[in-house]
């Protein structure tokens, strides 16, 4: 079992059966997919994967159906942040109880006058209550979307206090000198960007890697940052593709359903509203792939 995420994981989009519950069978799939390039493994219920529609039933029920599909419980991590800690603890317990590790945990969230004792208080709480040296926790910190920021010094004392079980921050504020920051305070910790435009320089920094949403999309443009290319002109360009809509999930999956011609990806869960269409939004990051990357 691997201490900490590294390398190439994917923050997996979640595809919809007609009834909006999880199309486990389509995200097996797409797992399998992503692994055939390059991907080391995936993480459900992200942002990405519009986490925060789904409760701990429903999480669980897909990492049984995805194992059953044959995908390696060391190549999956799972989104575990909830407003209320119980829920963060009994979901980390029971994917632990299914061979699972990773788990990526987001402060709670409503709350925007949350202190960063706060903030420590309610990690501490989750590791106190799931009671479980196996379990590898990762901080996140996305601020701009989850309205919470976990601070450099929380992040440096959750590490001094639980050792290895924190194992790793996710830094997906798109600021460099916060990762800067982060891998100052907190030099043990596997920090991962989301931000993909930043991989090369922060892998350069001593970065474990990523865990992204692009690279449902474009794996080739992200493979090559983690590698060294020379191409982060080209990712930004794919980025803004993708940004510069009125919402990035529904513009992400519609991306999905014309790359795949499967127009299931389309599907969302409230409050966000399906597009009708990504072919545009294709065909602008098919003029970004070529030429291929070298």
């Amino acid at each position: 079992m691997t201490e900490a995420i590294r390398g190439f994981w994917v923050a997996s989009a979640t595809p919809l059966a007609t009834n909006g519950s999880v199309d486990a069978v389509k995200l097996a799939a797409h797992a399998k997919q992503l692994f055939g390039k390059g991907v080391d493994g995936v993480v459900l219920f992200g942002t990405t994967g519009e986490g925060t529609s789904f409760n701990v039933a429903e999480r669980v029920a897909t990492i049984e159906a995805l194992l059953k599909a044959g995908i390696a419980p060391e190549r999956m991590g799972i989104g575990g942040g909830f407003p209320a800690i119980a829920d963060s603890i009994a979901l980390s317990r029971a994917v632990l109880g299914l061979g699972l590790r990773h788990v990526l945990v987001l402060p709670p969230y409503f709350d925007r006058g949350v202190t960063p004792e706060g903030v420590e208080d309610a990690f501490a709480a989750i590791i106190d209550g799931v009671a479980d040296d196996r379990l590898r926790a990762y901080l996140y910190h996305i601020p701009q979307v989850s309205g919470v920021a976990i601070s450099t010094g929380v992040a440096a004392n959750l590490r001094k206090r639980y050792g290895k079980i924190v194992a790793g921050l996710k830094d997906s504020s798109g600021d460099f000198k916060q990762f800067q920051a982060f891998r100052a305070a907190a030099p043990e910790l596997a920090i991962t960007v989301g931000n993909e435009a930043d991989i090369a320089r922060a892998v350069a920094a001593g970065g474990a890697g990523t865990i992204c949403g692009m690279a449902n999309i474009v794996p080739e443009l992200v493979k090559g940052m983690l590698d060294g290319k020379d191409i982060e002109t080209r990712m930004q360009a794919a980025i803004d593709v993708v940004l510069k809509t009125p919402s990035f999930l529904p513009t992400l999956k519609a991306i999905l359903a014309a790359q795949t011609g499967d127009g299931g990806w389309l599907r969302v869960r409230p409050p966000l509203r399906a597009l009708s269409d990504g072919a545009a939004f294709k065909r602008q990051l098919d003029e970004l792939m070529a030429p291929a990357i070298a």
